[in-house]
């Protein structure tokens, strides 16, 4: 089965191999501080989804830590300034342009990625990030997971879909990529739901990441699993649905991730989601049995 797969995507845009690198913004969530709630989404551990961002004194120490930590995955390749976790437009103009033109400064940087909700970007912020998308490709990433309100109430997302609509268009008016990521396998949702979420989202957004939900722990999440009120999916059973996603995606939209794990130290379910060869290697297997071109 054929998909407009990121590193092809990356490899054409930029005529070279590209790596991302997680760094850190120094940023909180309004989901946590009071703004919206307090707890963050349910799902969410305490380091915001930034378990492999990198930490250091200033933007440009962090993109050399972890150019240094991927040095044996790329050769003569750039990179893309990945600020991931928490919410990375949650600050003032005057404390996000320096940090995100310290990116798009560095030599080997060639887009800048801010992963953010869809409900932080007011109009000051929208007007900074086309600014800065007029010197390399600004991407920002929207946390959305789903499009049903009720699961939605459930993860404590703190925001309509309303909002997400808004913010999509405000930022393709400014030229911005827009990257959505959607979470499979969240509690009460069955296979038609996910993938009305993967068609909504399909045709709004110019990339998307398919994202397992896996339980860790520390959450609040993980103690509603242990108290049995939901099952995760089984391996072959994700893979299953990820290729029913990729099946009413639209041909141009950029698959960006089709899972993912957190810190094995914290994971507690699904298991099997820490075993990175056997995962891969399923995934292939599956998406190769499916004949090019088929449709649902």
């Amino acid at each position: 089965m054929t998909y407009n797969k990121l590193s092809d995507h990356l490899q054409a845009r930029f005529g070279c191999k590209v790596y991302k690198l997680a760094l850190q913004g120094g940023m909180t969530c309004p989901n946590r501080d009071g703004t919206c709630g307090t707890g963050g989404c349910i799902f969410c551990a305490a380091d915001g989804s930034g378990a492999f961002a990198q930490t250091g004194q200033s933007v440009f120490d962090q993109i050399e830590r972890a150019k240094a930590r991927v040095a044996g995955k790329i050769k003569g390749g750039r990179y893309i300034a990945y600020f991931q976790d928490f919410t990375n437009t949650y600050a003032p103009v005057t404390y996000l342009e320096p940090l995100f033109q310290a990116a798009l400064d560095h030599p080997d940087v060639v887009a800048l990625s801010i992963a953010t909700r869809p409900d932080c970007l007011p109009q000051e912020v929208l007007d900074l990030l086309g600014r800065l998308n007029e010197q390399k490709p600004v991407w920002v990433e929207l946390g959305l997971q789903t499009i049903h309100e009720d699961t939605a109430r459930y993860i404590r997302r703190g925001y309509p879909l309303e909002v997400y609509d808004r913010a999509v268009e405000h930022l393709k008016a400014r030229g911005i990529t827009v990257i959505t990521h959607v979470i499979l396998g969240l509690p009460g949702e069955d296979e038609t739901m996910i993938l009305e979420t993967v068609r909504y989202v399909g045709q709004r957004t110019d990339g998307i990441k398919l994202q397992l939900l896996h339980v860790l722990k520390g959450t609040d999440l993980a103690g509603d699993y242990l108290n049995g009120k939901f099952r995760t999916l089984e391996l072959e059973e994700y893979c299953a649905l990820v290729s029913k996603c990729l099946q009413v995606l639209p041909p141009e939209v950029v698959i960006h991730r089709l899972t993912g794990d957190g810190a094995k130290k914290d994971l507690i379910a699904p298991l099997w989601s820490g075993d990175k060869k056997r995962v891969l290697n399923t995934m292939n297997e599956t998406l190769a049995n499916i004949r090019q071109g088929e449709r649902l």
